[in-house]
C-alpha cells in the first residue's frame, strides 16, 4: 500500500515490485546491515538543559556497552552503535536461519556541543540499554570587537 511520506513510508517502495527484471536483493541486504527503515526507531534521544549542563539520554535497546562508541571531534559529539555485522560467517559454522526477527547493523547520530567542550568534561554511563551523557555548559568566548582608528587625509 502506498502511503504519504509523512507516515514514514516512501511512496515508491512498491513501485519496482511489478518489474520482473528489477533485482533489489543487494539493496535489501544493505538496508538490513544498516537497519534500513528501522533506523528511525533506534537511538531515540532526550536532551535536558539544567543550570550547569546538558543531560543526554539515548535509547540503545539490544546493544552492549562495548558495542557503543562515543567520540568528540571538532566540537561534534558522535554516538555510534554496531552489532552482529559478522553474522554471515557465524551462519556458515552454526547453520542457516529459517526465520530471523532480530537483525544486525550499525547506526550513528551526531550533535554539535561546541569546540570549548573537551573529552574530559563529558561524563557517561550505559545501563539497561540507555546511554546517559552529561555535557557541561561552557561559556563561549566573547567576540572581540575590533576598533579602528579613523585616518584623515
Amino acid at each position: 500500500m502506498l502511503m504519504p511520506s509523512i507516515f514514514g513510508e516512501n511512496l515508491f517502495d512498491d513501485f519496482f515490485d511489478d518489474f520482473p527484471f528489477y533485482n533489489d536483493k543487494d539493496t535489501k541486504k544493505l538496508e538490513k546491515k544498516l537497519y534500513g527503515h528501522h533506523a528511525k526507531n533506534l537511538m531515540k534521544t532526550d536532551i535536558k538543559e539544567t543550570d550547569t549542563d546538558y543531560e543526554l539520554e539515548m535509547d540503545l535497546p539490544g546493544f552492549k556497552k562495548d558495542e557503543v562508541k562515543v567520540a568528540l571531534e571538532d566540537g561534534y559529539l558522535t554516538i555510534s552503535a554496531a552489532k552482529g555485522l559478522d553474522q554471515d560467517e557465524q551462519e556458515k559454522k552454526t547453520g542457516k536461519y529459517i526465520r530471523k526477527e532480530r537483525y544486525a547493523g550499525a547506526c550513528e547520530r551526531t550533535f554539535y556541543v561546541g569546540e570549548e567542550v573537551t573529552k574530559a568534561d563529558i561524563k557517561g554511563e550505559f545501563k539497561h540499554g540507555i546511554l546517559k551523557l552529561t555535557i557541561p555548559k561552557k561559556e563561549e568566548k566573547p567576540v572581540v570587537e575590533e576598533k579602528y582608528i579613523a585616518i584623515e587625509g
